[in-house]
């Protein structure tokens, strides 16, 4: 038996076409938008319904998100930002001027996550400096989390575009 021929027919390369990276797609943005700054959403719904104790658990938590993730901005930053461009640049120039197709459904997937990451950022920052808690601050991760799933649907949409193109064999690019 060939494994590496049986594991590239499972997995197959040709991502637009395999169910398991629609899967993926699905299941990455319905993560994306419950998970806010880490924060599970059903926090924020139960502090708003509930007041008390879950909001004062929720204001907890996300301070306790909220200084990690600047802590993790102030000390790895800029060189995340570097690992971040160099990867999103490699992955670009493979599937879009080389036409590798697995590159092409990464960068899909990779680039609007980068784009919510960095709102993360400033949505952190914005609630550190701002020092919000309670009620302003469950308006605030509940705006944040409209943000992402609008980011969510439109990189779905482009996704599913680029890869009906791609599946129809029409070339996009020209």
């Amino acid at each position: 038996m060939d494994w590496t021929r049986i594991l590239f027919e499972v997995i197959d390369m040709r991502s637009f076409s395999n169910l398991w990276y629609w899967i993926a797609l699905a299941v990455t943005w319905s993560q994306a938008s419950h998970w806010v700054l880490g924060l599970p959403f059903d926090m924020v719904l139960r502090a708003r319904r509930q007041g008390g104790q879950a909001a004062v658990d929720l204001d907890d938590l996300a301070r306790i998100y909220v200084g990690r993730l600047l802590y993790i901005l102030n000390v790895a930053g800029p060189i995340l930002v570097l690992i971040a461009f160099f990867v999103l640049t490699a992955l670009a120039v493979l599937g879009f001027w080389y036409r590798v197709e697995f590159a092409q459904a990464v960068i899909l997937l990779l680039f609007p996550l980068t784009l919510v990451g960095v709102m993360s950022l400033r949505t952190a920052w914005l609630i550190d400096n701002r020092a919000e808690s309670g009620e302003a601050l469950q308006q605030h991760l509940a705006r944040h989390r409209t943000h992402v799933q609008i980011v969510g649907m439109i990189s779905i949409f482009a996704t599913a575009f680029w890869g009906m193109a791609k599946n129809f064999n029409i070339n996009p690019l020209g």
